[in-house]
Order: structure tokens, then C-alpha cells, then sequence
């Protein structure tokens, strides 16, 4: 088993158990969720083939046995009700577990509240009493614990969230504006957008669509918050439309989830499965068979955290399976990440997992049956999940297996991470393996270890084009990769368009066009340096170069 130092930290700051080694863990794990197939999972997760979230590592096998990654919660429009999901919030947290929410239902502030006007305090203010209690509850007691809020684009108090990060506060959220249908109808025809009470479909006002769209490009510019959400194509793609509409995510944002659903996410690494320059597309069959599989049996091994979660997520029996090591892949494919090569290889392999995963959950299906809510959803024959793909930022899994993060690209040759507190120093392992150490008498070590990056050295133009990091990588190429995997995902994609500095607002507003235009399901943008609490960071000039 290879494990790095870094992996072997993080590691050991959050996952082992007392006492136990990386490969104790993997066995504990296969045991608690496989039963008869605990060996083969056991050798897919040894040999960093594939990784399940977080929290299954952190608790299968233990006394808290909540494997699942992603929850969403209701807010109603009463005290009761959101307090009532505030403590359900903590219990989630503390199981390990991350929480998404839609505010929009919430009276907007200055409203009626009991027959008097101008008490209600809107739901910013009570997405700050979420937060407060956020930041006290450790996630399985090893992780801060993570939200996502989520606002409707009609809600009258839209410009107070989309605007909610600039003074720093809400620091355990994610926000995204969660954009529907009727405002995009109302941009494309020039027509002002109507700001509807969601306690009484009351029109409190009205703006133009374009006006918002750019404040939420502006707001992302300075914080790299908000994200978008398209709710309208969430739901268009919605493989269970007869349960209603979904409006929210789960903390990154790529598990759209009804309220009390959970989600099973787990990471096939693309990395290991290039063999002499190509794709071993039957390994990779054999571990999307195993894979779905194994998160199918997560659902009935994890012991929820609600008794209202249970019954929703054995409803629809959701399992989300993607892939990490794309750009690394990608390197050792030698195709260079900005390229259109690159887009063509990202549509053809998820489609190729997509359609594998699916007749993996028919296997399934046909053997331990539907899941129950098969009568409103998009199919007609057996099949065991409503969902069975997903693709994660796999922020901690991608350190564990020594690879790149999800899909995107290398974010820099050499950057500092913080993990468990600690400043790390991580150079990247291709660097070491690819590339060489002099280049036309110039240190190329030196060099990456002080830039993070290849890009003004004298070497030849396909290491340069292999070796792009995130932000010499035009944004517009970030969007394809995104949208080429998404046409073949159920779920959606998490993804970071990353930005130089110098990028404006109007660079954000065009991302967000062309995430729409290419329909994906929401976007993300990160400038760099916009955040003082910044996790990464590009170059760093102590770090070794050794393997």
C-alpha cells in the first residue's frame, strides 16, 4: 500500500481508530459494510482504487455507524420549526455529516409576524444563528462542520444573502442563489423579475434580472460567494419528479436532495487505472460494478441519524459515484487539461461510468428489488437507486490516495495546505515523477518550489500544456470539463472555477453565462486571493522535492 506522509497525517489526525494502521482501516470498513464481499472491497480501497466519503471511513465499524456524507434539512416559517431543524442540524454535525438548506420559505424581514408589523428578522438572521451553532459542534468530533444555504432568486430579501459574506461573517457556509425558471424567462424578454412573500405569494416589489445576476457576480468576485444554483435544470433532470420539487444541496453542491434525504458518495481514482498510456476500461468497469455495489450497501450498514432521514433516504436509496485523479490521468493520458481533447475525454468516460453504474443499481434491482419510490420516477424497470452518480470535490479522499482533487485541475505544482490545524507543505508528486530537475541550466525544483509553476521555464511546449495549473487554464476550459461531465451525471458536479486575481466582475458574469448556457446544474468561482482564510496556496519555498 502506497500511502505519502501527508496522506499518512491526515490520516491519522481523523480516521484511525487507537491503535490502528491504514490497513486495519480499510478492513474495518469492508467489514462493517460487506459482509460476504468485505475482501474485494477491502482490495479496491487498499490499492487507492476507490475511496467512500468521509464519514463512512470515520464511523463504519464504530458505535456511531453514520456512514452518509450529505443531508438536507427543512426550514419552516415558524420558531418551532427552525429550531426545531437547528438541534437536527448539531445531531448531523456530530455524526459527521455536512447539511444543506433552502431559506426561501422564510417570511422576509420586516414582515407581519403574529398580527405585528415589522418583527420578523428575515432569513439572513437566522442563517447567523445556524452558523454561531456551527462553529461549536465539531463534525464526528474530527471536522469543522459545513453548510449550505440556499436562497431562492424571488425571495424579497435575495440582495441582503447574495451580499451576506462581504463582512466576513458566515464562515461555516457555503451560499448559493437558487435561480428559477421564471427569472430566466424574465432576462432573456428584458422584463423586470417580481420579489414574491413566500407567507402570502405577495409581490413586495420587483427588480431587473440583469441588475441581480451582476450583484451576485460582484458579491462572488469578492468573496467567492455566492454560487449559483439552476434550480430549473436541477429539476428538469430530476430522475424523481412525482416527490415534489428539490431546492436545495448539500454542502458543495453536488447532491441536490429533498428535505431529510441523505446520499452515499464515493470516488473511483482515475489515476490508477491508466495503464502503459491508456484507460483500462475493464478495471474500470469491474470497480463501477463493485463501487455501486458497495454504497448500496452503505445505505442499509449506516445507522441514520433521524428517524425521518431513514425513511426518506430508504425511499429513494440515493448513492452518488464519481471519480478523482482526472487531471492526473490526464498527464499520464498526455492530453493536456486545456484542451479540447481533454473535454471529449471527460464526456466519453463519464458516459461510459454513467452507463455502467446504471446497470450495476439494475443488477441490483432485479435481485433485492426497486427502490420504493420507482412508481414517480423516470423509469420503467427494476433498478435499485434513484441516483447512482455524483462527482464530489473529494477534498480529503484525493490527499488520502495522492492524486488530483475530483475533476479539476492541478491547482499548483506546489502550494501549502491546512490540514487539522497544521500548515503542509505538498509538492506535486508528478512534478517529482515527470518532470526534469535542470532545464537549460535553470533549477527547475527551485523554480516550482518558489512559483508552484512550470510556466516560464525553457522546456518543451507539451510539458508546458501538461503541466497548466488551475489558474493558467482559461476559465472558460474549467466550465467545459464541468459541463461535459454533468451531461452524464444524475446528481451534479462539484467544481471550482478558479480565477487569477486580476479577473473582474464582468470575467464572473461571463463564467456564470456559460455555465448556463452549457447547462449545468450551478457554479462556483474562486479569484484568487479573495479570502484572507484562503485553504490553498501557491508555492511554497521550504518544501521538499523529495519522493
Amino acid at each position: 500500500m502506497q500511502i505519502s506522509a501527508t496522506a499518512l497525517g491526515l490520516l491519522t489526525s481523523r480516521y484511525l481508530l487507537p491503535g490502528e494502521t491504514v490497513a486495519d482501516l480499510f478492513r474495518r470498513v469492508a467489514g462493517a459494510v460487506g459482509g460476504a464481499k468485505a475482501q474485494e472491497y477491502a482490495a479496491i480501497m487498499s490499492r487507492l482504487l476507490f475511496l467512500p466519503n468521509s464519514p463512512t471511513l470515520m464511523n463504519a465499524g464504530t458505535p456511531s455507524g453514520q456512514l452518509s456524507a450529505c443531508f438536507v434539512l427543512p426550514i419552516e416559517d415558524t420558531l418551532e420549526g427552525i429550531f426545531t431543524s437547528l438541534t437536527r442540524m448539531a445531531l448531523i454535525h456530530k455524526s459527521g455529516g455536512g447539511t444543506g438548506f433552502s431559506f426561501s420559505h422564510i417570511r422576509p424581514k420586516g414582515d407581519t409576524v403574529g398580527g405585528a408589523t415589522g418583527i420578523a428578522s428575515g432569513p439572513v438572521s437566522f442563517m447567523h444563528v445556524f452558523d454561531t451553532a456551527t462553529e461549536t459542534v465539531k463534525q464526528g468530533g474530527r471536522r469543522m462542520g459545513a453548510n449550505m444555504g440556499v436562497l431562492g432568486s424571488s425571495h424579497p430579501d435575495i440582495e441582503q444573502f447574495i451580499d451576506c459574506k462581504r463582512d466576513g461573517g458566515l464562515r461555516n457556509f457555503n451560499i448559493s442563489v437558487g435561480f428559477d425558471a421564471r427569472f430566466f424567462r424574465c432576462r432573456e424578454t428584458g422584463r423586470e423579475y417580481d420579489l414574491v412573500n413566500p407567507r402570502d405569494g405577495s409581490v413586495w416589489r420587483t427588480v431587473a434580472p440583469d441588475e441581480l445576476w451582476e450583484r451576485v457576480a460582484g458579491a462572488a468576485w469578492a468573496t467567492g460567494d455566492p454560487g449559483m444554483l439552476f434550480l430549473d435544470e436541477i429539476n428538469r433532470r430530476n430522475t424523481t419528479p412525482g416527490l415534489g420539487l428539490i431546492e436545495a444541496t448539500n454542502p458543495c453542491g453536488e447532491q441536490p436532495l429533498y428535505p431529510y434525504e441523505s446520499c452515499n458518495l464515493g470516488s473511483i481514482n482515475l489515476a490508477r487505472i491508466v495503464r502503459r498510456g491508456e484507460l483500462d476500461e475493464e478495471l474500470l468497469r469491474v470497480l463501477v460494478h463493485r463501487s455501486v455495489a458497495f454504497l448500496d450497501a452503505v445505505i442499509d450498514a449506516t445507522r441514520f441519524p433521524l428517524p425521518e432521514i431513514r425513511e426518506k433516504s430508504l425511499l429513494t436509496r440515493k448513492i452518488g459515484l464519481g471519480v478523482m485523479g482526472f487531471a492526473e490521468a490526464l498527464i499520464r493520458l498526455g492530453i493536456p487539461y486545456a484542451s479540447r481533447e481533454a473535454v471529449a475525454v471527460a464526456e466519453r468516460l463519464m458516459a461510459f461510468i454513467a452507463a455502467e453504474a446504471r446497470a450495476a443499481s439494475v443488477e441490483l434491482g432485479e435481485r433485492h428489488g426497486s427502490f420504493p419510490a420507482i412508481d414517480g420516477s423516470i423509469f420503467a424497470g427494476p433498478i435499485r437507486n434513484a441516483t447512482v452518480t455524483t462527482i464530489a470535490p473529494t477534498g480529503s479522499l484525493h490527499i488520502i490516495a495522492d492524486t488530483t482533487s475530483g475533476i479539476e485541475p492541478i491547482f499548483s505544482l506546489a502550494h501549502t495546505r491546512r490540514i487539522g490545524g497544521k500548515t503542509v507543505e505538498v509538492v506535486s508528486p508528478l512534478a517529482v515523477e515527470l518532470l526534469p530537475q535542470q532545464a537549460a541550466g535553470r533549477d527547475v525544483a527551485a523554480h516550482i518550489r518558489r512559483t508552484g509553476s512550470i510556466r516560464d521555464l525553457p522546456l518543451d511546449t507539451e510539458l508546458l500544456e501538461l503541466f497548466r495549473t488551475a489558474m493558467e487554464i482559461p476559465p472558460e476550459q474549467h466550465v467545459r470539463i464541468q459541463a461535459a461531465f454533468q451531461k452524464h451525471v444524475d446528481n451534479a458536479v462539484s467544481k471550482t472555477v478558479n480565477l487569477p486575481e486580476t479577473s473582474t466582475v464582468d470575467d464572473v458574469s461571463r463564467i456564470f453565462d456559460l455555465a448556463r448556457r452549457l447547462r449545468c446544474k450551478g457554479i462556483t468561482i474562486y479569484r484568487y486571493n479573495s479570502r484572507r482564510d484562503q485553504v490553498l496556496a501557491s508555492g511554497c519555498s521550504v518544501c521538499s522535492m523529495d519522493t
